[in-house]
């Protein structure tokens, strides 16, 4: 079924586990996302990312992702990650995600505040949940585990959220987007810190590459939702390159080892049985 944030992640939050973000690009990804939802009994997200479009437009396959949700047997938010315009934000909300972020955290201050609370305004007019951003998620490339003044503090998170009544929010905490080149440290005691600030569901992006112990870890301290790409497209790859099949059985092989990495990330985040 078809549901926003607040439809998952109040439980999580309330329950101490946390619900994955699965970027689905392709009809393969979404399929292998679905399954693992329905063999688990795992409330689950769906979605893309603005700096995905290029290998799924939003025309193309917002009709699959909106149509695969709605008859899933688990609840199912579709969520539009990472938007950086409003007019993307907006063609997301129009094609019926139940769920958008909008992330201008690596701008003006004022600005993030002023964007971020007009398109609360308007998706919550779609009856659509909001995500936003405070301080910065990088990317691994670039990434400085001495960087802690991209790291978000309570203050930052109170003021944020009392100015722009989003309903979930990405936290910077010492994660980055892709492929790890040294081991990230978390801050576990900031997210405490912010937890204990607030009761808006806290969201963990650059989840990829992290170990076993830091989402444990993570979750214990207050994230809710946890954002997984890299992790999907590492296992649909290794299947690919290890498969002597031919293009349809390669295809279903894809799909299978995409599928058993998804319901590993649910596992360890303790959203099995909980739909």
């Amino acid at each position: 079924m078809l549901v926003n944030l607040n439809e998952i992640l109040k439980n999580a939050q309330k329950n101490n586990y946390a619900v994955g973000l699965f970027n689905t690009t392709d009809s393969d990804m979404l399929q292998a996302v679905i399954e693992a939802a329905e063999e688990t009994n795992s409330p689950v997200i769906i979605g893309t990312a603005e700096v995905l479009l290029p290998y799924g437009e939003l025309d193309l396959i917002a009709p699959s992702m909106i149509a695969a949700a709605k008859r899933a047997k688990v609840p199912v938010a579709v969520h539009y990650d990472h938007g950086l315009t409003f007019d993307r934000c907006m063609q997301a909300l129009k094609l019926g995600f139940s769920s958008v972020m909008f992330d201008g955290s690596a701008g003006d201050y004022d600005t993030n505040i002023a964007d971020t609370r007009q398109i609360v305004k308007i998706a919550h007019s779609f009856g659509a949940t909001v995500e936003g951003e405070i301080g910065h998620v990088g990317q691994t490339e670039n990434c400085d585990n001495d960087a802690t003044d991209m790291y978000t503090t309570p203050e930052e998170a109170m003021s944020f959220l009392d100015a722009t009544g989003v309903d979930a929010l990405a936290i910077a905490i010492g994660t980055a987007h892709g492929v790890y080149k040294s081991k990230p440290k978390l801050d576990i005691e900031r997210l405490k810190a912010i937890r204990a600030k607030t009761d808006t569901p806290l969201v963990l992006h650059g989840g990829s590459g992290l170990s076993d112990d830091d989402f444990r870890n993570a979750i214990s301290g207050g994230i809710a939702k946890i954002n997984i790409f890299t992790d999907l497209c590492v296992a649909g790859k290794e299947a690919v390159k290890a498969s002597n099949a031919d293009y349809l059985d390669m295809r279903n092989e894809k799909v299978e080892a995409i599928k058993n990495a998804v319901i590993r990330k649910m596992t360890l985040f303790g959203s099995v049985g909980k739909a």
